[in-house]
């Protein structure tokens, strides 16, 4: 399952970021690592972007960003 598919509200667990490059840096410089903890806060109206909650802070995200990192 990727995050883009995660329910709102839920908590998830990244298991792995399958971007490339400077996506994946940029998701990794954001805080996304492997093992860490996200929870899903709100989607907005027309489904774009994602607001999560990371590490302690909260995070807006593209839905194209969230179909790169994979979570359980």
């Amino acid at each position: 399952m990727t995050l883009r598919e995660a329910s709102v509200g839920s908590t998830v667990k990244v298991k792995k970021l399958t971007g490339v490059g400077a996506t994946k840096r940029r998701i990794m410089d954001m805080g996304i690592t492997k093992g860490v903890e996200i929870t899903v806060r709100k989607v907005a109206p027309l489904g774009d972007p994602i607001e999560l909650t990371v590490r302690g802070y909260e995070l807006s995200i593209r839905k194209a960003d969230a179909e790169f990192i994979e979570v359980e």
